[in-house]
């Protein structure tokens, strides 16, 4: 059973259809940028050849992944312009065909036609600029907010979900840090999820997630509402931040169990605080002082390179939304209401009553309709579409 504020036809909610009906009407203000694109393309591809680019790690990185986001969109523009020709040369031909030659190249002309309206189709969605973060891996912390322990322990069904779904992806999943709570719940975690589609799908998963469900605390049956916080980022390479060693504070000392106790008799778990902007990493679950310090500076890199793009993001937009916020219950990205078996994304009011689907790995139906008002609010900027 389906049920969403924007109702779905064809798959696509009613306010991503009203914006693709806009973007239809202005996409031949768009077909003039075709030729651009390719040339600009073609020039990419020589320069992937040259000496300056193959010299230089961070130009090779940046050219070759930008190769590969605009390869689809130059052969659907090739395919364009070449079914376009066929079907303008049919056009022509029947004005002076014989009645045996009309009939196919009638249906020639039908054909054509159709392919040209499934490669309009197509060229909408690929001419949406590509995000600079595509194809990286991505680094999720999770951590109880509002709601004590029944917080911490919905943090770590959520962290068991992302798990599930990363196997159904066939992405790696891999739990750098563990900070369990009493009743085995989450207090903090974070983790390293890999794969080519790994950033595109998690990253409209940050914020605040709230669950409304009667807590195993709960001695007289009542509903209370919790909530976790979910922060992802995309996993930076050395190329992305440059970090100078003296800038580094670092602390060593022995790794710590619950409540306290010593669980190593070395001074493996490491601390790492960044100076100039006061960010701290630690970690410990490593055995090894070199393997702990090796995480915590992958973790360091991807906080500072988020925090740089999101000050550039700031003076872009006024409006852009922390992306954890405070992890009250009254602020959510997504409720998960066990009782009504439901799960809604207050972000485009979409619900879904499979709940337990959802927690056992299938985010898709829900990820994908975050997808598709994505790709309509993107190209409606792109071509100007009001």
């Amino acid at each position: 059973m389906l049920a969403t504020c924007c109702p779905l036809s064809n798959g696509l909610p009613r306010c991503c259809r009203n914006l693709l009906r806009s973007c239809r009407r202005n996409l031949y203000a768009v077909l003039a940028k075709l030729d651009a694109i390719v040339a600009d393309f073609e020039q990419l591809e020589a320069s992937l050849a040259s000496p300056e680019v193959l010299g230089d790690q961070r130009k090779l990185r940046d050219a070759s992944r930008r190769y590969k986001q605009m390869g689809p969109l130059v052969e659907c523009i090739r395919k364009y312009r070449a079914t376009t020709g066929d079907v303008e040369a049919a056009r022509e031909l029947l004005d002076t065909a014989s009645p045996d030659e009309r009939a196919s190249l009638q249906a020639e002309l039908e054909k054509g036609t159709a392919e040209l309206v499934q490669l309009e189709d197509q060229l909408k969605v690929l001419l949406i600029p590509p995000d600079p973060n595509d194809g990286k891996n991505v680094i999720v912390e999770f951590r109880g907010a509002e709601g004590g322990e029944e917080a911490n322990l919905f943090a770590g069904e959520l962290l068991e979900m992302y798990r599930a779904w990363s196997v159904r992806n066939g992405w790696t999943f891999d739990v750098m840090a563990y900070d369990r709570s009493p009743m085995g719940g989450v207090n903090q975690a974070t983790v390293l999820m890999k794969g080519e589609t790994v950033w595109r799908r998690m990253r409209f998963e940050g914020g605040p997630h709230r669950v409304q469900r009667v807590p195993v605390t709960e001695n007289a049956g009542r509903i209370h509402t919790s909530s976790a916080t979910v922060t992802v980022m995309p996993e930076a390479e050395e190329v992305d931040i440059h970090i100078d060693e003296k800038d580094l504070e670092i602390d060593v000392y022995r790794s710590g169990g619950p409540g306290g106790q010593s669980v190593n008799t070395t001074d493996s778990a490491v601390r790492i605080t960044h100076k100039p902007t006061g960010v701290v990493v630690a970690m410990q679950d490593e055995r090894s002082q070199l393997q702990n310090r090796i995480k915590a500076m992958q973790v360091l890199r991807t906080r500072l390179l988020q925090r740089k793009q999101e000050e550039h993001e700031a003076k872009m937009s006024a409006e852009r939304r922390a992306q954890v916020g405070k992890g009250g219950r009254g602020e959510k990205i997504r409720t998960y209401n066990y009782k009504e078996n439901r799960i809604t994304d207050h972000r485009i009011g979409f619900t879904l009553y499979q709940l337990q689907d959802v927690l056992a790995g299938n985010l898709d139906p829900v990820v994908d309709a975050l997808t598709l008002e994505y790709q309509a609010e993107q190209l409606a900027k792109e071509i100007g579409a009001e």
